[in-house]
């Protein structure tokens, strides 16, 4: 079966997804989580809108994925959540900042809290949203009328928005640094809070989530980069939400590889998908999406706060019942892996040995789709000097 990642992912939504959204209609007196969505379709004009749920109180938790898979919140229930938040839509151009719509989106997504919101629509919501790159939605539909209640901004991202002169980069950077949670960070990147004033815009969701990951792992790449290679093989592993994943440590300077596997989870199928860099970040987009660069930010966000450096090779495996659900779900995962104690091997052949009986698929077709795991047998220690 040859099929590409992203086809395959759009076959496997449409085959496996078959739920239904909160019913609403015109009119939507509710809780913003806070969220807010800006699509990708058209840009620089772009559908931007709050996201909010037909209830009243605290719904932080149906917009803060760093807290579902810790929690142990089963994948029923986080897609209940998601389907729960009706998405209101507005064309407006992404250099707009000043426009009184968009300057609500922004309150949204600086607020520190839920916040209370009404909103009117020209048709009743409806429908749904998949996809492997952001978060699931419920119904949608053009936004007529919002209003929203006053409501304190998050200290930290209040800070970033009244420093004009802060660079947008440096401002992900450092509300990483101060633990100001990501969804929180790429939500504020995504309203065009964050820069040079004159630089501000709108940036789609999926494409901030991206940017905000890459950001921060290039700067802890530099970071990793410094320090002292670890002196042995380690592997972390972790599984959720029909997801198995292992990290493998390598002791040599850093080196990425992504490797992925969707085994039998529409019928038959067994597909592996594989990118990787060496010492430099890639240049071009990986073929592999978004969750290529939410594995490597998780990895080297560890790997920084451990103080050490090693190349690292994840593997992925989805299985039955596995349902995309944005890339959070590899982000999320693979930080829970690193925290992880890790088995510890003298070699890569006690770590291939292990690993032989931990995936359902044999270890070669995960060797086969990568390069750096295919050249493990061959090459046991990349070193300074080949780089």
């Amino acid at each position: 079966m040859s099929i590409g990642k992203g086809e395959y992912l759009r076959t496997l939504t449409a085959a496996t997804v078959h739920m239904k959204s909160v019913p609403v209609g015109t009119d939507l007196v509710g809780s913003s989580p806070p969220s807010v969505f800006i699509g990708s379709s058209n840009y620089p004009k772009v559908y931007a809108g709050p996201m909010i749920a037909p209830m009243h109180g605290d719904t932080s938790v149906m917009d803060r994925p760093e807290e579902w898979i810790p929690g142990n919140i089963p994948q029923d229930e986080i897609i209940r959540y998601r389907l729960s938040l009706v998405r209101g839509m507005h064309q407006v151009k992404a250099t707009e900042i000043d426009d009184r719509f968009i300057g609500k989106l922004q309150e949204i997504a600086l607020s520190d809290n839920s916040i209370e919101s009404e909103a009117t629509f020209s048709t009743a919501p409806a429908g749904f949203s998949f996809s492997e790159e952001h978060t699931p939605y419920g119904p949608s539909a053009p936004i007529k009328r919002l209003e929203i209640e006053e409501q304190r901004w998050n200290r930290d991202l209040e800070k970033v928005y009244y420093d004009t002169d802060l660079k947008a980069a440096d401002a992900v950077v450092g509300l990483h640094h101060s633990n100001t949670p990501f969804s929180h960070i790429q939500k504020a990147f995504s309203v065009g809070v964050m820069g040079n004033r004159r630089g501000r815009r709108l940036v789609p969701t999926r494409w901030s989530i991206t940017a905000c990951d890459t950001i921060i792992g290039n700067h802890l790449l530099k970071e990793v980069k410094k320090c002292s290679a670890i002196d042995t093989w380690k592997v972390h592993e972790f599984s959720s939400l029909n997801n198995r994943y292992a990290v493998i440590l390598m002791p040599t300077p850093w080196q990425y590889e992504w490797t992925e596997a969707f085994v039998r989870v529409l019928g038959n199928e067994e597909l592996v998908f594989s990118d990787h860099e060496l010492h430099k970040p890639k240049t071009q987009y990986s073929h592999l999406g978004g969750c290529y660069y939410s594995c490597k930010m998780a990895v080297l966000e560890a790997l920084a706060e451990q103080q050490r450096q090693a190349g690292a090779i994840i593997l992925r495996e989805a299985s039955s019942g596995y349902v995309p659900l944005g890339v959070f779900n590899v982000r999320e995962n693979v930080r829970n892996a690193m925290k992880q104690k890790p088995r510890e091997f003298e070699d890569e052949k006690q770590v291939k040995d292990y690993l032989s009986d931990t995936f359902t698929l044999p270890l070669r077709r995960f060797e086969e789709a990568g390069t750096l795991f295919h050249n493990l047998g061959r090459k046991r220690q990349t070193t300074l000097g080949e780089f």
